[in-house]
């Protein structure tokens, strides 16, 4: 059996319309291929579904952090306190504007960041926090709202990860001034490109990201009210996108399924912490990948390779100690559930089209692999 982690399928059953789609637009008598009618229809569906003031579609999750924190007036001389624990973005898009990353670390079994450590880094430079949700779980958004208006810092959410997770009643992307989607192939609500979103309950914020998206053009073209940059969303995959929507709670519904029975199947198998799998529940979870720890994981990765499994790597090292970002973190600082997550963490298939048979194998070989270490299952 061939499992690979990234599936060269996951669009098969829409390549007929994704193909009408492309001649269809392609061919079209106004030739509008950037930010037309199918975007505005796509931003639409997005915000009514959620209650949001705006949302605004733009060309990556990583370039709507970026919109997100000029909007804000966010730039030199101001901090930005992130996670330690993540995908680059999380620290690039601060220096992007100028500021400067300070990393917090995580929790140790859910790898999201602690909020007590994000409040300890706060200083009076400190602008906003960027909690994130990473893999399976939400942040603890609840008392990042509070530090927020603890300390008059503005939040904004990286919700990249979690389209479809809601919180305590409110969905992710809506606890701060602005969330963000992405839309990258693997995420909750991903496509064959490259892609993402602004959203927030701010129409005046929604209103700067909005221009800043497409060279400081307000409705106008070629009248630049700011300094803008070139984020602008694609419309064959805004048309994509809105048709596949209606499917979405079907395949979070799959994904939170097949979470649900590995959760199950490796409960047991942390006696020796060989593997470790998420916290139970459904609760402010989005499965876009199920992660494990496992003391032994690059043993387990090879285990799983000989039987046909791919798995994921996310991520190898944090972020302040990799070269790009040390230079922004103080010297000889240490992140130690960072680093502790880095080296055990193990991500397994999860997508909605693994039939149940698959999944059995997956967890099956799991459960082998912890056998052979000399944990019970």
């Amino acid at each position: 059996m061939e499992l690979p982690f990234f599936p060269p399928d996951l669009f098969a059953d829409d390549r007929k319309v994704m193909l009408e789609l492309l001649w269809e637009i392609g061919t079209g008598r106004e030739q509008k291929f950037i930010l037309g009618e199918r975007t505005a229809h796509f931003e639409a569906l997005l915000r009514e579904s959620l209650g949001a003031a705006d949302v605004v579609a733009c060309g990556s999750g990583t370039a709507a952090l970026g919109l997100v924190l000029r909007a804000m007036d966010i730039g030199p001389g101001d901090e930005v306190v992130v996670p330690a624990f993540g995908c680059a973005p999380l620290a690039s898009s601060a220096l992007e504007v100028g500021a400067k990353p300070v990393f917090a670390d995580v929790a140790p079994h859910t790898m999201v960041v602690d909020p007590d450590d994000v409040e300890r880094r706060i200083t009076d430079r400190t602008k906003a926090i960027m909690p994130a949700h990473m893999f399976s779980i939400m942040a603890d958004m609840p008392r990042f709202v509070e530090l927020a208006a603890k300390y008059g810092l503005r939040l904004l959410e990286d919700s990249a990860v979690a389209q479809g997770a809601v919180l305590d009643g409110t969905s992710a992307g809506l606890w701060g001034d602005a969330g963000v989607f992405s839309f990258v192939q693997v995420k909750s609500f991903g496509m064959p490109g490259e892609g993402g979103a602004v959203v927030t309950r701010d129409p005046e914020l929604g209103r700067k990201v909005r221009m800043l998206r497409n060279h400081g053009q307000n409705r106008r073209r070629f009248i630049y009210e700011i300094v803008g940059t070139n984020s602008r969303f694609d419309e064959i995959q805004a048309a994509f996108q809105t048709y596949r929507f209606a499917g979405l709670p079907a395949r979070l519904e799959r994904r939170a399924a097949i979470a649900d029975y590995y959760t199950e199947r490796f409960s047991g198998l942390d006696g020796r912490g060989v593997v470790l799998p998420p916290p139970s529940g459904r609760e402010g979870r989005c499965y876009y990948v199920y992660c494990v720890q496992a003391e032994e994981r690059d043993e387990l990765r090879d285990h799983l390779a000989k039987r046909g499994i791919g798995s994921h790597v996310y991520y190898p090292q944090p972020l302040p100690l990799q070269a790009g970002f040390a230079p922004h973190a103080p010297a000889g600082g240490r992140w130690p559930n960072a680093e502790y997550a880095s080296r055990r963490i193990l991500a397994l298939p999860i997508y909605p089209h693994l039939s149940d048979s698959e999944v059995t194998y997956i967890a099956d070989a799991v459960c082998d692999f912890a056998a052979e270490e000399g944990v019970s299952h």
